[in-house]
């Protein structure tokens, strides 16, 4: 186990669904980059079928949060506005658990549908895709719209999955991202099948106001259903480049994203070791910007 903690909702709102909104200050442009090279998971028929059929209801049921704690090595803890209290949501088809192996076991996170060429790619924590640092996990897979067992788009199986190489090499939380592209399922993309996607934005700075979704899935919470945390944010103080924002939810919300303006800026990624209630999320800077463009 490594020292830090993986931690792995109103309803979402008709503007942050939709594609055609303006682009703010530090959004993407479509210019590919040369990044990280994606990792092969499922390319074949046979191996999605295999993947799909892992993933029966008592597996995803008994799927453990992948969660450890940091500690911190200096500075005292943050304050910031906002209660750290989530709240329980509606489900959203934007929204969904993600499960996968590793080194034998089955653990589940969160992700979030992300506005791409492609219409499939999922966006979530670099510590759900990749071992951080070592290797890439098995039988991945994302369920939109996740909720109590219910799957109502289906499995989506993984085409290949992608994280920083700060992530990949040194389990770096200041850049604890990754990217899954998924195949599609009935003949339709990811967002063919949900409807839309959330753009995704970097350099915005920091101290915004965030909506934080995820799935926590740890005590007292049970994964099945969709919970969201509000409010301002503060940089961190104790150690690394992220985000800090008051919130109670647990492992299993890893990788859940962080919406402000209607994009997509960060993701539920860790705690620290005696600070209850918080949750940190890394800075989109310039890194995770390369890294979408290779798979945009």
């Amino acid at each position: 186990m490594r020292i830090f903690t993986a931690l792995a909702t109103s309803a979402v709102s008709a503007a942050a669904l939709a594609l055609t909104l303006a682009a703010p200050s530090g959004a993407v442009g479509t210019d590919r980059a040369s990044g990280p090279e994606p990792h092969a998971a499922a390319t074949t028929l046979a191996e999605q079928r295999r993947v799909t059929d892992y993933w029966t209801s008592a597996r995803m049921k008994s799927a453990i949060p992948r969660e450890n704690v940091y500690v911190p090595r200096k500075g005292k803890p943050g304050t910031g506005g906002g209660s750290a209290t989530a709240v329980q949501v509606p489900a959203s088809p934007l929204f969904g658990k993600v499960f996968f192996t590793e080194k034998g076991l089955n653990y589940v996170c969160s992700g979030t549908v992300t506005a791409s060429s492609t219409g499939s790619l999922v966006t979530t924590a670099g510590h759900c895709v990749n071992e951080g640092p070592g290797a890439y996990v098995t039988n991945f897979v994302f369920v939109p719209k996740y909720e109590n067992g219910n799957r109502p788009y289906g499995t989506f199986t993984a085409k290949s999955l992608v994280t920083t190489d700060e992530w990949r090499t040194s389990g770096d939380f200041n850049h604890d991202i990754g990217f899954a592209t998924m195949n599609t399922l009935s003949g339709k993309t990811l967002v063919g099948a949900v409807g839309s996607s959330y753009p995704i934005a970097f350099n915005k700075g920091y101290n915004l106001t965030f909506d934080a979704y995820g799935y926590p899935a740890a005590t007292p919470y049970d994964g099945q259903t969709l919970w969201r945390c509000s409010g301002p944010t503060t940089k961190d103080t104790r150690g690394s480049t992220d985000n800090r924002l008051p919130c109670s939810m647990t492992g299993g919300s890893s990788g859940g994203g962080w919406i402000t303006g209607g994009y997509l800026n960060s993701l539920n990624s860790f705690g620290y070791r005696g600070e209850k209630n918080v949750m940190y999320g890394p800075y989109f800077g310039t890194v995770e910007q390369t890294l979408y463009q290779t798979v945009d």
